[in-house]
């Protein structure tokens, strides 16, 4: 490539200059980290941001990552290809008529010259020739008006010929500049060795802590979306329960209208028929003859009581009430639906089916038939020996767990004296090392029975003491294996988080149990309020 097809390629888009310390965005192009920056501040409050060159768009501020080859290539460049702005900042001074650019000075001269007048200079040793420079007095003694051709290592400063022999300088040591340039260029250069790798160490912790505000960024723009689904999904399903408890609502008013209607035209024919005994049994007792009194059917038994008491039963009946149970059952069941369905969001695919592993649990542990339970024995189990069984107090999951989000809760209230978390499967099998916490194997949640009511966690035998106490009687233990996390939770109201363990993990890890007395038991899903959820109300739940 041509060295100006070179130049182009290294130009930022924004400043149209070579590069200066630049940066790349996540799109691929690449600028002066002053220009992105300032181009980024004018779209501040814009609600996103684009890539000035393709327009990419980010809906966070992105972040700027260092690219230092392209920063070696541009200074490298720099050195060896100036700007043309600074070959021609100087003008020749002879030039007068249009300026032409300088290419060299003589100091003896006080001038700058462009080639063609170079060519005619003296070349005579008093001329000495220079970069071309816009103010030559400071190659000069400000006293005596002479070249400056001597270094003054007592006073530490450039001096003309004059200050060595008859100035302030006569009788201390000199050396030529070109020597004493030399010496200091050396000095300069273990310097150099020194700053170099500084600068690459930290242009190296500048790397990795951008990288990691870059993954910190994006895991915030993961999460955030994958909460504003979760949100949006929320959302409609309170829509939906709204409309299922309005549209029930509706259809209890219509079905006890319909009800309480035909009992009203049932009475009405019944007040209607009453009427008419009245008026007629009225017109009888007006009557003076007392013959056709006598002679008229006998009316005592006016009150139809059988027909009157099914009609009062009827009318007073629950049936004919619009029945609030039903609401109310129909919204619990839809919010432990979305509950459930928010967990699964947040934690996973739900609780996981955890399992105990026969094979591994220690013989003074006895298993239940489910293999959720374990309880501390006073007598040795007869179980097979096997290379995977603990020593003593422990047994772990059969599943192991490799990738995405789970969470699994234990039920604590059985035993005073308990440790629950999870390990990796090479962990130790025997000894005190082989205790969940103990070990760079294992994390735990900690309960001894000699600190009441102190509760604690354990990785790799350092403890750190939780500063309050645990009073519900289930704790959570949710593992996100690709952020590296490892929670403990409290399941009290609201879920209370208890510590995080933040690691890399480096084998499956699989879930544990330690029992020092009592029991404690890995819990399921509530099958109550999903069992509820078929019926429409709390009180025919209630019978099952």
């Amino acid at each position: 490539m041509a060295s100006a097809d070179l130049r182009d390629e290294l130009l930022c888009s924004i400043c149209l200059n070579i590069y200066t310390d630049p940066v790349t965005l996540r799109c691929g192009h690449n600028f002066c980290r002053d220009c992105i920056d300032q181009a980024l501040n004018t779209q501040d409050g814009a609600g996103v941001y684009s890539c000035p060159e393709c327009r990419t768009e980010f809906q966070h501020r992105p972040v700027l990552m260092r690219n230092i080859a392209l920063r070696n290539v541009a200074e490298r460049l720099r050195s060896t290809q100036p700007h043309q702005e600074e070959i021609t900042g100087i003008c020749c001074t002879y030039c007068v008529d249009s300026p032409v650019p300088a290419v060299r000075s003589c100091l003896h001269c006080e001038a700058s010259l462009c080639d063609k007048h170079l060519r005619a200079h003296s070349k005579s040793p008093e001329h000495v020739l220079t970069e071309p420079r816009s103010s030559l007095e400071n190659k000069k003694c400000s006293i005596h008006k002479e070249l400056l051709k001597y270094y003054c290592t007592k006073e530490a400063i450039c001096i003309c010929v004059s200050c060595t022999l008859a100035g302030d300088h006569r009788g201390h040591r000199v050396e030529m500049l070109d020597e004493a340039a030399e010496k200091k260029k050396k000095e300069l250069r273990n310097v150099l060795q020194k700053l170099i790798p500084k600068r690459e160490k930290t242009e190296e912790r500048v790397q990795s802590v951008e990288e990691r505000w870059r993954k910190a960024q994006e895991k915030a723009a993961g999460e955030a979306e994958r909460f504003t689904a979760l949100f949006i999904d929320i959302k409609r399903r309170l829509g939906d329960i709204e409309e299922r408890v309005l549209g029930e609502i509706f259809r209890q008013e219509v079905q006890v209208s319909l009800s309480l209607s035909d009992v009203i035209q049932k009475l009405e024919i019944k007040k209607d028929k009453l009427s008419r005994k009245v008026r007629h049994i009225e017109e009888l007792c007006n009557m003076e003859d007392p013959l056709t009194v006598l002679q008229e059917p006998d009316t005592g038994d006016l009150s139809d009581s059988e027909e009157e008491g099914d009609e009062d039963k009827g009318g007073h009946d629950e049936t004919h009430d619009v029945d609030v149970d039903v609401f109310a059952g129909m919204l619990h069941a839809g919010f432990s639906d979305i509950m459930t369905g928010e967990k699964g969001g947040v934690y996973g695919k739900g609780p996981v089916d955890i399992l105990l592993d026969i094979n591994t649990v220690a013989k003074n542990l006895l298993i239940s038939d489910n293999l959720k339970t374990t309880t501390r024995t006073q007598q040795s189990m007869d179980y097979p020996g096997t290379a995977e069984r603990f020593q003593d107090y422990q047994v772990m999951g059969r599943q192991g767990f490799t990738s995405e989000r789970h969470y699994w809760d234990v039920d604590i209230s059985g035993s005073d004296w308990w440790r629950v978390g999870m390990c990796y499967p090479s962990i130790d099998r025997r000894g005190h090392q082989s205790h969940i916490g103990y070990n760079n194997k294992s994390w735990s949640l900690c309960k001894e029975r000699w600190c009441k009511n102190q509760y604690s966690v354990r990785h790799n035998g350092k403890e750190i003491q939780l500063p309050h106490q645990i009073s519900s009687d289930r704790v959570r233990i949710c593992l996100d294996y690709e952020a590296g996390q490892l929670s403990f939770y409290e399941l009290c109201d609201p879920i209370r988080h208890l510590h995080t363990f933040t690691t890399t993990f480096t084998e499956p890890l699989h879930a544990v149990l330690h029992v020092l007395g009592g029991k404690i038991r890995i819990s399921g899903r509530g099958a109550a309020v999903r069992y509820m959820a078929k019926y429409h109300t709390i009180k025919e739940a209630k019978r099952y």
